[in-house]
């Protein structure tokens, strides 16, 4: 085998490994690399029609990734709606995620008793599910007890939109936002937290 059909091997392998990808900017950015490297390949060995094709399909994925990276800080295009605990369509987005939870928020019980939900929606689809509980210490704090986000949109960070839009906080009362412990793969250092032992704090009264 030539290094040119590894390249053209190698571009395929990328492709199809593109369509598996649950998280839509991950898929984004595999299928243009697939496509970049057919593009190479087809005009090294001179198959036209190919080139045109992976070409289009460059150009789209380069439009997609624009569109979701210009639009993943934009309130435009999430919106956050606050639910009762014990709302039936609540339960059944706890339900339909809770293997996928458990891996992100290990510990978390659901009980729908002195609790607050969020729901994060790109239209009518859910993205995320953020569930806050007053500290029994301290009334003005909020607890993070599940920040859940699903896999589609998981590289693009929505849960961030409760915390941004803080007056939804502070209307009940909290200045002051703490995670818990130990959750995994945590990206509130980029939402203006400040880490704190093994946790992280977000002062509501400074945004």
């Amino acid at each position: 085998m030539s290094w040119l059909e590894v390249v053209g091997w190698l571009g395929s392998a990328v492709l199809v490994w593109s369509l598996l990808q649950k998280r839509l900017l991950r898929l984004r950015v595999f299928n243009l690399a697939g496509s970049v490297i057919l593009v190479g390949y087809n005009a090294l060995v001179g198959v036209w029609p190919m080139v045109g094709l992976n070409l289009t399909l460059a150009v789209i994925n380069i439009w997609q990734l624009y569109s979701l990276l210009r639009t993943r800080h934009d309130e435009r295009t999430y919106q956050v709606v606050e639910v009762a605990t014990d709302d039936n369509f609540l339960a059944h987005v706890l339900r339909v995620h809770w293997a996928d939870i458990a891996k992100f928020n290990p510990g978390f019980n659901f009980d729908d008793e002195h609790r607050l939900a969020f729901i994060t929606l790109n239209g009518d689809e859910v993205v995320g599910v953020l569930m806050l509980r007053p500290d029994p210490q301290d009334p003005e704090v909020a607890q993070v007890e599940l920040d859940y986000v699903t896999r589609r949109y998981r590289d693009l960070s929505p849960g961030e939109f409760v915390f941004r839009q803080s007056g939804q906080l502070t209307a009940h009362g909290f200045r002051r936002v703490l995670t818990p412990p130990g959750m995994v793969a945590p990206y509130y250092s980029r939402l203006g937290f400040q880490p704190t032992g093994d946790r992280y704090t977000l002062d509501l009264a400074s945004h």
